[in-house]
Protein backbone atom coordinates (compact mmCIF):
# COMPACT_ATOMS: atom_id res chain seq x y z
CA UNK A 1 0.00 0.00 0.00
CA UNK A 2 1.04 3.65 -0.34
CA UNK A 3 2.46 5.79 -3.11
CA UNK A 4 4.57 4.66 -6.07
CA UNK A 5 5.86 6.72 -9.02
CA UNK A 6 8.75 6.99 -11.47
CA UNK A 7 10.07 10.46 -12.32
CA UNK A 8 11.76 10.90 -15.70
CA UNK A 9 12.92 13.59 -18.12
CA UNK A 10 11.44 13.69 -21.61
CA UNK A 11 14.30 11.57 -22.92
CA UNK A 12 13.84 8.92 -20.22
CA UNK A 13 16.49 9.85 -17.65
CA UNK A 14 15.78 9.56 -13.93
CA UNK A 15 15.27 12.74 -11.90
CA UNK A 16 16.73 11.62 -8.61
CA UNK A 17 16.09 14.84 -6.68
CA UNK A 18 12.36 15.08 -7.43
CA UNK A 19 9.83 15.55 -4.62
CA UNK A 20 6.28 14.17 -4.79
CA UNK A 21 3.59 15.77 -2.64
CA UNK A 22 0.08 14.34 -2.27
CA UNK A 23 -2.79 16.49 -1.00
CA UNK A 24 -6.40 15.57 -0.31
CA UNK A 25 -9.41 17.50 -1.62
CA UNK A 26 -9.13 20.03 1.22
CA UNK A 27 -5.58 20.88 0.20
CA UNK A 28 -4.05 19.14 3.22
CA UNK A 29 -0.73 17.42 2.60
CA UNK A 30 -0.95 13.71 3.36
CA UNK A 31 2.27 12.39 1.82
CA UNK A 32 5.64 13.92 0.89
CA UNK A 33 8.29 11.64 -0.59
CA UNK A 34 11.59 12.03 -2.43
CA UNK A 35 12.74 10.04 -5.44
CA UNK A 36 15.71 7.71 -5.05
CA UNK A 37 18.75 7.50 -7.31
CA UNK A 38 16.71 5.74 -9.98
CA UNK A 39 13.96 8.36 -9.95
CA UNK A 40 11.61 5.97 -8.13
CA UNK A 41 9.24 7.00 -5.34
CA UNK A 42 7.99 4.39 -2.87
CA UNK A 43 6.11 5.47 0.24
CA UNK A 44 4.26 3.03 2.49
CA UNK A 45 1.83 5.54 4.03
CA UNK A 46 -1.69 4.09 3.72
CA UNK A 47 -4.13 6.42 1.98
CA UNK A 48 -7.86 6.52 2.57
CA UNK A 49 -9.98 5.87 -0.55
CA UNK A 50 -10.81 9.01 -2.46
CA UNK A 51 -9.47 11.66 -4.84
CA UNK A 52 -6.07 13.28 -4.38
CA UNK A 53 -3.81 15.78 -6.12
CA UNK A 54 -0.24 14.70 -6.87
CA UNK A 55 2.37 17.45 -7.37
CA UNK A 56 5.90 16.66 -8.60
CA UNK A 57 8.66 19.26 -8.30
CA UNK A 58 12.41 19.30 -8.96
CA UNK A 59 14.97 22.09 -9.18
CA UNK A 60 15.41 23.18 -12.80
CA UNK A 61 12.16 21.57 -13.97
CA UNK A 62 8.61 22.83 -14.43
CA UNK A 63 6.28 21.38 -11.76
CA UNK A 64 3.61 18.86 -12.76
CA UNK A 65 0.24 18.34 -11.06
CA UNK A 66 -2.23 15.53 -11.71
CA UNK A 67 -5.18 13.82 -10.09
CA UNK A 68 -5.10 10.35 -8.56
CA UNK A 69 -7.86 8.07 -7.31
CA UNK A 70 -7.09 5.81 -4.36
CA UNK A 71 -9.18 2.65 -4.15
CA UNK A 72 -9.89 0.44 -1.18
CA UNK A 73 -6.40 -1.01 -1.55
CA UNK A 74 -4.96 2.22 -0.14
CA UNK A 75 -2.53 2.53 -3.05
CA UNK A 76 -1.78 5.50 -5.29
CA UNK A 77 0.04 4.19 -8.34
CA UNK A 78 1.03 7.34 -10.20
CA UNK A 79 3.16 5.57 -12.81
CA UNK A 80 5.62 7.54 -14.97
CA UNK A 81 5.75 11.30 -14.48
CA UNK A 82 7.63 13.25 -17.15
CA UNK A 83 9.20 16.58 -16.19
CA UNK A 84 10.16 19.27 -18.70
CA UNK A 85 13.07 21.62 -18.16
CA UNK A 86 12.16 24.99 -16.66
CA UNK A 87 11.38 27.34 -19.54
CA UNK A 88 10.72 24.42 -21.86
CA UNK A 89 14.37 23.82 -22.70
CA UNK A 90 15.77 20.30 -22.91
CA UNK A 91 19.51 20.05 -22.33
CA UNK A 92 21.69 17.66 -24.34
CA UNK A 93 21.50 13.99 -23.30
CA UNK A 94 23.53 13.23 -20.17
CA UNK A 95 27.06 11.90 -20.37
CA UNK A 96 30.37 12.99 -21.87
CA UNK A 97 30.67 15.45 -24.77
CA UNK A 98 33.93 16.31 -26.54
CA UNK A 99 34.57 19.83 -27.82
CA UNK A 100 35.31 19.86 -31.55
CA UNK A 101 38.02 22.51 -32.22
CA UNK A 102 37.42 22.36 -35.99
CA UNK A 103 33.90 23.68 -35.52
CA UNK A 104 34.45 25.88 -32.46
CA UNK A 105 36.18 29.18 -31.77
CA UNK A 106 37.84 30.73 -28.72
CA UNK A 107 38.19 34.47 -29.18
CA UNK A 108 38.96 37.65 -27.26
CA UNK A 109 38.40 41.32 -28.02
CA UNK A 110 40.41 44.22 -26.58
CA UNK A 111 40.02 47.95 -27.06
CA UNK A 112 42.77 49.57 -29.14
CA UNK A 113 43.75 53.25 -28.87
CA UNK A 114 40.46 53.95 -27.17
CA UNK A 115 38.58 54.08 -30.48
CA UNK A 116 38.46 50.57 -31.97
CA UNK A 117 38.83 46.89 -31.16
CA UNK A 118 41.43 44.23 -31.85
CA UNK A 119 40.10 40.69 -32.29
CA UNK A 120 42.18 37.62 -31.51
CA UNK A 121 41.61 33.90 -31.27
CA UNK A 122 43.32 30.78 -30.02
CA UNK A 123 43.64 28.12 -32.70
CA UNK A 124 44.64 25.13 -30.52
CA UNK A 125 42.39 23.98 -27.68
CA UNK A 126 40.54 20.94 -26.37
CA UNK A 127 37.83 20.31 -23.83
CA UNK A 128 35.22 18.03 -22.37
CA UNK A 129 31.69 18.60 -21.09
CA UNK A 130 29.93 16.21 -18.72
CA UNK A 131 26.14 16.65 -18.59
CA UNK A 132 24.79 15.33 -15.29
CA UNK A 133 21.86 12.89 -15.66
CA UNK A 134 19.69 14.41 -12.95
CA UNK A 135 20.81 17.58 -11.16
CA UNK A 136 22.05 19.99 -13.85
CA UNK A 137 24.16 21.95 -11.36
CA UNK A 138 26.45 18.92 -11.14
CA UNK A 139 27.38 19.16 -14.84
CA UNK A 140 31.06 19.95 -15.48
CA UNK A 141 33.32 21.39 -18.15
CA UNK A 142 37.10 21.37 -18.52
CA UNK A 143 39.14 23.00 -21.25
CA UNK A 144 42.81 23.59 -22.06
CA UNK A 145 44.14 26.18 -24.52
CA UNK A 146 47.60 26.45 -26.02
CA UNK A 147 48.70 29.99 -25.12
CA UNK A 148 51.14 30.08 -28.05
CA UNK A 149 48.30 29.58 -30.52
CA UNK A 150 47.13 33.21 -30.15
CA UNK A 151 46.40 34.75 -33.55
CA UNK A 152 45.39 38.38 -34.12
CA UNK A 153 46.33 38.49 -37.78
CA UNK A 154 49.56 40.41 -37.13
CA UNK A 155 52.81 38.52 -36.52
CA UNK A 156 54.55 41.34 -34.64
CA UNK A 157 51.58 41.85 -32.34
CA UNK A 158 51.23 38.11 -31.78
CA UNK A 159 54.90 37.89 -30.81
CA UNK A 160 54.41 40.65 -28.25
CA UNK A 161 51.34 38.90 -26.81
CA UNK A 162 53.38 35.70 -26.37
CA UNK A 163 56.17 37.57 -24.57
CA UNK A 164 56.55 38.05 -20.77
CA UNK A 165 54.65 41.36 -21.12
CA UNK A 166 51.47 39.35 -21.63
CA UNK A 167 50.95 35.56 -21.83
CA UNK A 168 54.61 34.57 -21.36
CA UNK A 169 53.98 31.33 -23.25
CA UNK A 170 57.49 29.98 -22.62
CA UNK A 171 56.78 29.89 -18.87
CA UNK A 172 53.01 29.31 -18.95
CA UNK A 173 52.24 27.28 -22.09
CA UNK A 174 48.64 26.40 -21.16
CA UNK A 175 45.49 28.27 -20.21
CA UNK A 176 42.97 26.05 -18.39
CA UNK A 177 39.37 26.38 -17.25
CA UNK A 178 37.56 24.06 -14.84
CA UNK A 179 33.96 24.61 -13.82
CA UNK A 180 32.88 24.53 -10.18
CA UNK A 181 29.11 24.88 -10.59
CA UNK A 182 26.19 25.81 -12.80
CA UNK A 183 23.26 28.16 -12.15
CA UNK A 184 20.02 28.40 -14.11
CA UNK A 185 19.71 31.94 -15.54
CA UNK A 186 16.61 31.74 -17.73
CA UNK A 187 15.27 29.93 -20.75
CA UNK A 188 18.23 28.51 -22.71
CA UNK A 189 20.68 30.35 -20.48
CA UNK A 190 23.00 29.32 -17.65
CA UNK A 191 25.84 30.78 -15.63
CA UNK A 192 28.90 28.55 -15.47
CA UNK A 193 31.05 29.17 -12.39
CA UNK A 194 34.67 28.10 -12.69
CA UNK A 195 38.36 28.80 -12.26
CA UNK A 196 40.58 30.15 -15.03
CA UNK A 197 44.33 29.57 -14.83
CA UNK A 198 46.31 31.96 -17.02
CA UNK A 199 49.81 33.42 -16.76
CA UNK A 200 50.34 31.40 -13.58
CA UNK A 201 47.34 32.98 -11.80
CA UNK A 202 44.09 31.24 -10.82
CA UNK A 203 40.96 33.38 -10.67
CA UNK A 204 37.22 32.65 -10.46
CA UNK A 205 35.54 33.42 -13.78
CA UNK A 206 31.85 33.09 -14.65
CA UNK A 207 30.68 32.34 -18.18
CA UNK A 208 27.32 33.57 -19.46
CA UNK A 209 26.21 30.51 -21.40
CA UNK A 210 23.51 30.13 -24.04
CA UNK A 211 22.49 26.67 -25.20
CA UNK A 212 21.76 26.75 -28.94
CA UNK A 213 20.44 23.23 -29.49
CA UNK A 214 21.32 19.65 -30.40
CA UNK A 215 21.26 17.85 -33.73
CA UNK A 216 22.67 15.00 -35.82
CA UNK A 217 25.91 15.40 -37.78
CA UNK A 218 26.94 13.86 -41.15
CA UNK A 219 29.12 11.24 -39.44
CA UNK A 220 26.32 9.54 -37.51
CA UNK A 221 26.93 11.40 -34.27
CA UNK A 222 25.07 13.96 -32.19
CA UNK A 223 26.28 17.51 -31.63
CA UNK A 224 25.36 20.28 -29.22
CA UNK A 225 26.12 23.97 -29.66
CA UNK A 226 26.78 26.64 -27.04
CA UNK A 227 27.79 30.29 -27.00
CA UNK A 228 29.47 31.84 -23.95
CA UNK A 229 30.93 35.21 -23.02
CA UNK A 230 32.95 36.61 -20.13
CA UNK A 231 34.94 39.70 -19.24
CA UNK A 232 38.46 39.56 -17.84
CA UNK A 233 40.78 42.21 -16.46
CA UNK A 234 44.42 41.77 -17.49
CA UNK A 235 45.62 43.00 -14.10
CA UNK A 236 43.82 40.11 -12.39
CA UNK A 237 46.22 37.76 -14.20
CA UNK A 238 49.39 39.79 -13.56
CA UNK A 239 49.54 41.16 -17.12
CA UNK A 240 50.23 44.78 -16.26
CA UNK A 241 51.96 45.98 -19.41
CA UNK A 242 50.58 49.21 -20.74
CA UNK A 243 51.56 51.98 -23.09
CA UNK A 244 49.86 55.29 -22.44
CA UNK A 245 49.47 57.73 -25.30
CA UNK A 246 49.95 61.47 -24.98
CA UNK A 247 46.22 61.98 -24.46
CA UNK A 248 46.31 59.62 -21.47
CA UNK A 249 44.60 56.81 -23.38
CA UNK A 250 45.93 53.27 -23.04
CA UNK A 251 47.13 51.73 -26.29
CA UNK A 252 45.57 48.42 -25.24
CA UNK A 253 42.49 48.25 -23.04
CA UNK A 254 42.69 46.62 -19.62
CA UNK A 255 39.49 44.64 -20.14
CA UNK A 256 39.15 41.65 -22.46
CA UNK A 257 35.85 40.34 -23.73
CA UNK A 258 35.99 36.56 -24.21
CA UNK A 259 33.71 35.07 -26.87
CA UNK A 260 33.26 31.30 -27.18
CA UNK A 261 31.35 29.47 -29.90
CA UNK A 262 31.44 25.80 -28.98
CA UNK A 263 30.30 22.69 -30.80
CA UNK A 264 30.59 19.43 -28.87
CA UNK A 265 30.21 15.85 -30.05
CA UNK A 266 28.44 13.29 -27.87
CA UNK A 267 30.91 10.73 -26.53
CA UNK A 268 34.51 10.45 -25.41
CA UNK A 269 36.12 10.98 -28.83
CA UNK A 270 35.75 13.04 -32.00
CA UNK A 271 34.75 11.42 -35.32
CA UNK A 272 37.62 10.42 -37.58
CA UNK A 273 36.18 12.33 -40.55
Amino acid sequence: MGLTARIRTRDGWAVSHAVVTVTDMTGTQVVRAEADGEGAVRDTTALAPGAYTVIVTAVGYAPVASSAIVTASGRAEVGNVVLARQGGTELPPPGPWTIDPAHSSVGAVAQHLGISSVHGRFTEFAGRIEIAPDEVAKSRVEAVISAASIDTGNGMRDGHLKSPDFLDVATYPEITYRSTGLTFAGSDRWTVHGELTMHGVVRPVDLDLAYLGTGADPWGGTRAAFRATAELRREDFAMNYNQVLQAGISAIGTTLRVELDIQAVQGETLPSA
